[in-house]
């Protein structure tokens, strides 16, 4: 694969031990534990790690920002949400956090349904609430780039702001790249014109080629004003020391799935976002398709990137993930459970046949 690929994995950032069949016990969410798995990203190989969001766990950005002054190398890319954020505060505090890090920041912006009326925010129907994502997008963008910025929005607004610190340009990256994930036409009319990375989920070849052509002609007639959309894959891969014992701990892991009627998994449940649907659906085209994608963990719930998973040995694994950087995909964002003996094993076993 291109060495211009970057490989995240996944800190899910839960108060709740047990997330997607992770080792179940006390301090899991500990500065300590956290660490821990930030630290041995750095040794195995990693860019860095996605940090979950939501209201109901502990604040992403301030793990993240823990994380990063406890390691060297480690990317956090800090999933947040329009509405818990405002696009001044957000654009100030991960200015700041890239400053002391060296521009270590990724933003990922989630735009999908949480409880807001918890936190004191609002939104309408579908389209009001990529609406505003799109608005707040573009205005961290500005804030991060130009000084002085004045906007009146029908969502946001500021007055004469210059965020402080400002963003060090390093080689091309003007500033924290925004990642961006979502799959209804509103979703795709944000990515075409304000995401620097649009993430998919496990999908079929097929499926994403057409995605990714489709956001390219979209980003054109939009008249995208900033550099070409990058595409990224955020999926569960399951990598065992043979294709035998990967595909036999697979159907184990989908035997306890159904068993607990997805408990644990399934935390894309409660609103099932277009893009959920389309993983969800794809167990009725058969339980492994494109060789080695398994669908059947969305017969019982699955959950976003759980949804569906690659599977196999480290060199089966490794020839999937080349056919989706055949696509034009980039950034990679993979995990399995238990978090930290697979991000070990994914680390020493599956990057190297990546990077060569």
């Amino acid at each position: 694969m291109s060495r211009n690929s970057e490989f995240l994995w996944y800190i899910p950032n839960d108060v709740k031990s047990g997330h997607r069949g992770d080792t179940a016990g006390e301090n899991h969410n500990s500065l300590q534990a956290l660490t821990a798995q930030a630290k041995a990203l750095e040794d195995h190989g990693w860019n860095g790690a996605l940090i979950g969001t939501g209201w109901g766990r502990p604040d992403t950005f301030t793990v993240a920002a823990c994380l990063a002054a406890q390691t060297i190398a480690f990317e956090p890319l800090i999933a947040i949400r329009p509405g818990y954020w405002q696009p001044a505060n957000l654009a100030t505090a991960a200015a700041t956090l890239d400053q002391l890090t060296g521009g270590r920041v990724r933003i990922n912006i989630v735009s999908g349904q949480d409880n807001l009326s918890a936190y004191g925010d609002s939104e309408g129907d579908q389209a009001h609430r990529y609406a505003r994502t799109k608005e707040f997008m573009r205005l961290v963008r500005r804030l991060w780039v130009e000084e002085n910025v004045s906007f009146a929005g029908e969502h946001f607004g500021v007055v004469g702001s210059t965020v402080i610190p400002r963003i060090q340009a390093r080689g091309d990256r003007l500033h924290p790249k925004l990642y961006f994930g979502g799959a209804s036409e509103a979703a795709e009319q944000v990515s075409a014109t304000e995401a620097d990375v649009q993430l998919f989920w496990g999908e079929p070849l097929d499926g994403l080629r057409e995605r990714i052509e489709r956001l390219k002609i979209l980003s054109v007639k939009l008249d995208r004003d900033h550099p070409p959309l990058e595409f990224g894959l955020r999926i569960t891969t399951l990598v065992r020391n043979t294709t035998e014992q990967a595909w036999a701990d697979a159907e184990i892991k989908v035997a306890q799935m159904a068993r607990r009627n997805g408990e644990g998994w399934n935390d894309h449940r409660q609103a099932v976002a277009v893009g959920q649907r389309r993983l969800l659906d794809l167990h009725r085209h058969g339980d492994v398709l494109d060789e080695n994608l398994y669908t059947a963990p969305g017969k019982f719930g699955g959950g976003g990137a759980g949804t569906t998973w690659l599977v196999g040995s480290a060199a089966d694994v490794a020839r999937s993930l080349r056919r989706y950087e055949d696509l034009g995909i980039r950034h990679f964002v993979l995990s399995d459970t238990p978090y930290l003996s697979e991000l070990k094993r994914q680390g020493d076993q599956l990057l190297p046949l990546l990077r060569i």
